[in-house]
Parts: structure tokens; C-alpha cells; sequence
């Protein structure tokens, strides 16, 4: 019999993102596209900096529910930067909060490497602003 394996995670991250009114390419051959950009925000939780504007949430409401797709980068307080891809998928259940898998690219040499590895898991709401999304990211240990 194999041995049951548990899985616990830790809470690495608390994403505060502000966005901007999306542009709308509306009906594509996926669905409803929304492309949202994204124009600051901050981070903390192990590590802590500012979100740096020019990144985007490229979202697509469809029948069952919504795919988003978000890139951008994130400096920390030592001004190092941090790429971001976060995919996400919200079903049509009650649930107001998307699961997503962010995944990280950190300079292999500096502090953050770290986040280059492992499996992460985030939930995305929304902010208490308009156009504002809170993303807690998650490692499973």
C-alpha cells in the first residue's frame, strides 16, 4: 500500500494589483477578451516592493466560467525584479474567488531565486477599490 502523502501550504505573498479600464477586443473565437492593464500596486509577506506598471491581465469570459492570463513584474525592496505569470481559471459555482498557479523567474544569483522553484498556488479577488484584485500566492510544501 502506498503511503498517503499530506500536503500543507504556506502563504509566500499578498499581491495588491490596480488596474486600469480594460480594452475590450470583445467577441473573439475564445470568448469575450478583455485585455486589462495593469498600473501599480504593492507586495508583502517574505518579501516585500512595489508592482511595476506596464504589465496586463488578458481575460477571457466564456459560457463556463473565465480564463485569465496575467504577466508583469514585481520589484523588491532591494530592486530586484521578479517576472510574474499567473493563469487562473473561475468556474460558474458560487465561488467569487479565481484559483490560479502563479509561476516566478528571479535572477538565479540573487536573493530571490527561491521563487524559481517549487509549485505555487494563488486565489485572486477583488480589491476594496475599483479595478483593484488582491492575489494571496501559496507554496505547497
Amino acid at each position: 500500500m502506498a503511503e498517503e502523502i499530506k500536503l500543507s501550504a504556506e502563504e509566500v505573498l499578498k499581491i495588491h494589483v490596480q488596474c486600469e479600464d480594460s480594452m475590450d477586443v470583445k467577441d473573439s473565437r475564445d470568448g469575450y477578451l478583455a485585455v486589462i492593464p495593469i498600473v501599480s500596486g504593492t507586495f508583502e509577506g517574505k518579501i516585500s516592493g512595489k508592482v511595476v506598471p506596464g504589465g496586463a491581465d488578458w481575460s477571457t469570459r466564456q459560457k463556463n466560467g473565465a480564463h485569465v492570463f496575467a504577466k508583469y513584474l514585481l520589484q523588491a525592496d532591494n530592486v530586484e525584479y521578479i517576472a510574474v505569470e499567473n493563469e487562473g481559471f473561475l468556474g460558474n459555482g458560487q465561488d467569487p474567488c479565481i484559483k490560479t498557479v502563479p509561476k516566478f523567474n528571479a535572477d538565479e544569483n540573487g536573493a530571490y531565486a527561491w521563487l524559481n522553484y517549487g509549485v505555487y498556488v494563488g486565489k485572486l479577488e477583488a480589491g476594496e477599490k475599483p479595478w483593484q484584485v488582491e492575489i494571496t500566492v501559496f507554496r505547497l510544501n
